[in-house]
């Protein structure tokens, strides 16, 4: 027997149960992990309340972590077990002591590397890889804005950006916050609850405002986000922690400046193995190049997922939280 956490129905932390299941043998071309470490996301919240529907009840719930192969199934290459792995996709259940995904979405872990960095890291790190050097591939000397930029996204983008010799202007919550994006390498901060953000905007960029903007916050930032841009500047909504862009009349974008607007996600980009291997690879080499660090704020045993969920939904943390098996 293995323990994971799981729902049977949507709902608020408390559907979330810790529970005794069979663990599943990987079948033809699947990997069976034995978790070291998970990662903590929005969207694991957002498979709990049914946002986005769960294939099926119960589910298991996570699609990020690290650790150890512990099985293999029949056809499958370049893994044995005990070989160290990382995962950022794949079926949700990785809220588990063992795991069985494709052997696909599973990455070799650098020894250099921790699992608690790597669950850190994954979906988190991968997502901001695809954001500044995909979706917009921003350039040295460009000024941009990121939403919650002290959150685990957030984070990192602020590194790599600084790496890049780029300027990101986030947003935050409090002055706490704000020190905090700026010990990452933000180049500004805004703080919502005290400030304009399209004035400090417009004042941070000499009237200018930005290329682009990175939204994970979705119906509550939508307009102000739009506000930031140039013309034709592009607008990134890749998230909806206070809730999903709805109603939006598609002239509006016309209206603020001939503008784009794209709704990425990491399974839209890491769509390929070498896609993905080669997203993996830049981000470990920022992570070993001590460009980017992982900063690991919180950690719960994962008969707490309850207990994490609420922090992050109530927006109480900095940095990425794991769960531990």
């Amino acid at each position: 027997m293995a323990k994971r956490v799981q729902f049977a129905r949507t709902g608020g932390p408390e559907v979330l149960e810790y529970v005794d299941v069979t663990p599943a043998e990987p079948g033809p071309g699947e990997v069976r992990v034995r978790n070291r470490a998970v990662g903590l996301n929005f969207i694991d919240i957002y498979f709990r309340t049914g946002l986005y529907p769960a294939p099926s009840l119960p589910s298991g719930l996570g699609t990020e972590g690290a650790g150890e192969i512990d099985a293999v199934g029949e056809g499958v290459k370049g893994f044995a077990p005990g070989d160290r792995v990382a995962y950022a996709q794949g079926a949700l259940g990785a809220y588990a002591e063992l795991h069985v995904l494709p052997a696909e979405k599973v990455v070799a872990l650098p020894e250099a590397i921790s699992f608690e960095t790597a669950a850190a890291a994954m979906l988190k790190g991968l997502t901001v890889q695809y954001l500044l050097r995909q979706t917009y591939r921003v350039k040295e000397g460009e000024t941009i804005l990121f939403h919650a930029a002290a959150g685990g996204v957030g984070s990192i983008a602020c590194q790599w950006a600084k790496a890049l010799g780029v300027k990101l202007i986030g947003t935050v919550s409090s002055p706490e916050k704000a020190e905090l994006a700026k010990r990452n390498g933000a180049w500004a901060t805004i703080d919502y609850t005290r400030e304009n953000v399209v004035e400090r905007v417009r004042e941070l960029t000499g009237g200018e405002m930005v290329p682009v903007v990175y939204d994970s916050v979705g119906k509550d930032t939508w307009e102000t986000s739009l506000d930031c841009l140039q013309k034709r500047g592009l607008m990134v909504s890749f998230g909806n922690a206070s809730g999903p862009v709805e109603g939006v009349n598609i002239g509006i974008l016309n209206q603020k400046g001939a503008l784009f607007a794209t709704r990425p996600s990491l399974n839209g980009y890491a769509d390929t193995r070498e896609r993905f291997e080669a997203m993996a690879e830049e981000l470990f080499e920022m992570i070993a190049s001590g460009k980017v660090a992982i900063d690991v704020a919180n950690r719960y045993p994962l008969s707490d997922a309850a207990q994490a969920q609420e922090a992050l939904a109530a927006r109480k943390t900095t940095g990425s939280t794991v769960l531990l098996p």
